[in-house]
């Protein structure tokens, strides 16, 4: 099974659309979580999971076809569930070849873990995985705002809070090691089944978007 995640950066050139589709197509995941989503038509996938629509005025002026997170699966939704910010993170279970997977995707802090905001929106997604973990087989993943085996981009407070909620919660970061990289795959010990685990990176450039996508397959 292949799971990854990628900031699309709003897509905010049109003329990249079909370099981002080429490297997503190449990727190929079972399932795809990406941030930053603007109008970008994955036709490999037939299920698709997605925050709210975002107001179009603003600090961000978001447009019409843009979400925060879009969760693109090729295993069928069971259910879909609330959580605490519908317009940040969307929450849903699928039917997968290895049992029922929860999958929560997510950004944490819009702005970055320098905006104030941050440790808030921080302490109720931790309250959303201490629920929807103990719903079944779980996977956490998404645009974290935080590095977590180099100084690249973290605070020591919000790293602590992660670190703290994984290891209460039976959850393995499995890209915590993956340097310059602040998005990340958090899955439940009892789903990994001690499968062995791949790492594939693309976009180490950024020149894509500023964000490196990052998979992991086991």
């Amino acid at each position: 099974m292949k799971i990854a995640t990628w900031n699309i950066e709003r897509l905010k050139t049109r003329k990249i659309s079909n370099l981002i589709l080429k490297e997503t197509k190449s990727i190929n995941a079972d399932i795809l979580i990406l941030t930053e989503y603007n109008h970008l038509e994955l036709d490999d996938y037939g299920f698709k999971v997605e925050t709210k629509n975002l107001p179009a005025t603003g600090s961000c002026n978001y447009s019409k076809t843009e979400r925060r997170v879009v969760i693109f699966s090729k295993y069928p939704v069971v259910s879909a569930f609330e959580t605490y910010d519908n317009s940040t993170s969307c929450c849903a279970e699928f039917k997968t070849p290895n049992g029922s997977l929860i999958v929560y995707g997510s950004i944490v802090g819009i702005l970055g873990n320098r905006d104030k905001n941050f440790n808030s929106e921080l302490d109720m997604q931790i309250n959303d995985i201490n629920k929807f973990h103990k719903k079944g087989n779980f996977c956490y993943a998404g645009d974290l705002n935080m590095s977590f085996s180099d100084n690249y981009y973290y605070t020591k407070d919000g790293r602590k809070k992660f670190i703290d909620c994984f290891q209460k919660n039976n959850l393995i970061n499995l890209t915590e090691k993956v340097k310059e990289s602040i998005d990340h795959i958090i899955v439940n010990e009892n789903f990994l089944k001690n499968s062995k685990v791949d790492i594939y990176e693309w976009n180490t450039d950024k020149k894509l978007s500023d964000h490196k996508g990052i998979c992991v397959e086991f």
